[in-house]
């Protein structure tokens, strides 16, 4: 993926968040007021996911233009990751408006108020049409950035709540059962948080430099070594500063000494081949003594000092011990 191809994805996400958040805004007024005049607690449940919804999709946005910023001599990986918090943090709101609902619906089980059923359904109609514009026009960038993918998964999440509405609405006008409010709102917050906790993981993942989603790390350390003039691979780390960017460090010991711009030319190229991986850092060496790792190299320093340290001393009590002994002896 070119870089020219990454800027131009960006500015097609930017445009496309920009027009849900637009949408999605517009209706959360509605499905408030609807809410609060209906008395229904699963339009003001799915009023709740609208507005991280909203929040999610502004921070979506902000996040893919502070990431367009350049590296300076502060950030020199850039602003990728902020997407990647942006969705961290739309995961953490979604649980926690999850868990508000949930506790909210048991309060309705014990005294459920009387439902609107009529203006609870017509709110809930325009929110299922929002819903559904909102997830065509963000449905092709989920599948590249886990940012958009975020804000993706949110807004399924109103639609399937503005589903459960109608249902309850339709539910409660045919039967009066106003209980079907809460059991509905909690339908929803269930249904949520599991996806929620995978979105979650996802973006803990790559803040955490977790191997990249699609990626194996053996798969990557045999078909380097199986290239010519690779004799072996160590320190070996594939991360994501976000999604689709990923980076790789290694140091590869040569077989023939010599050649290092050779086997170097042929791993890149096999790994912008094989997993799109354009950024890398290859150290190359020509011994196979150098692949002691960093650790191992810094506890066989710390033994050598240690070691010489003792030899020292006692080669220095030694000699004390003779110009002492030398010292007691009576001269001839």
């Amino acid at each position: 993926m070119s870089a020219g191809h990454d800027h131009g994805a960006s500015q097609a996400n930017e445009k496309l968040l920009a027009i849900a958040l637009a949408l999605t805004a517009s209706y959360l007024i509605v499905e408030v007021v609807g809410g609060l005049l209906t008395h229904s607690l699963a339009l003001l449940s799915d009023a709740a996911h609208m507005m991280t919804d909203v929040v999610g999709l502004a921070i979506a946005l902000v996040a893919i233009r502070i990431a367009r910023r350049p590296a300076d001599r502060k950030r020199t990986f850039g602003y990728y990751r902020f997407e990647i918090l942006a969705a961290a943090f739309n995961a953490i709101a979604l649980i926690g408006v999850a868990a508000y609902i949930l506790w909210e619906a048991v309060q309705r089980f014990l005294a459920p108020p009387e439902i609107q059923s009529i203006g609870m359904l017509a709110v809930a109609g325009i929110g299922l049409v929002v819903n559904i514009i909102s997830i065509s026009l963000l449905q092709s960038g989920s599948d590249h950035s886990l940012n958009v993918k975020g804000a993706y998964l949110e807004v399924w999440s109103d639609l399937i709540g503005s589903i459960g509405v109608i249902v309850a609405a339709l539910i409660i006008r045919l039967t009066g059962w106003a209980w079907v409010d809460a059991v509905v709102a909690v339908a929803i917050g269930l249904w949520v948080l599991p996806r929620t906790w995978l979105l979650l993981r996802e973006s803990l993942h790559i803040l955490l430099e977790g191997v990249p989603k699609g990626i194996e790390l053996d798969e990557i350390e045999q078909g380097l070594l199986s290239l010519p003039g690779i004799a072996a691979i160590h320190d070996l780390h594939v991360w994501a500063l976000t999604s689709g960017n990923s980076s790789l460090t290694a140091h590869i010991v040569l077989q023939t000494p010599g050649t290092e711009q050779e086997v170097l030319s042929r791993a890149q190229a096999w790994l912008n081949e094989k997993f799109a991986i354009h950024h890398t850092t290859l150290q190359i060496e020509d011994s196979a003594c150098s692949q002691l790792s960093f650790h191992d190299r810094r506890a066989a320093g710390a033994h050598r000092r240690e070691h010489d340290h003792d030899h020292n001393h006692d080669h220095d009590h030694d000699h004390d011990h003779a110009h002492a002994a030398s010292r007691d002896q009576p001269p001839h």
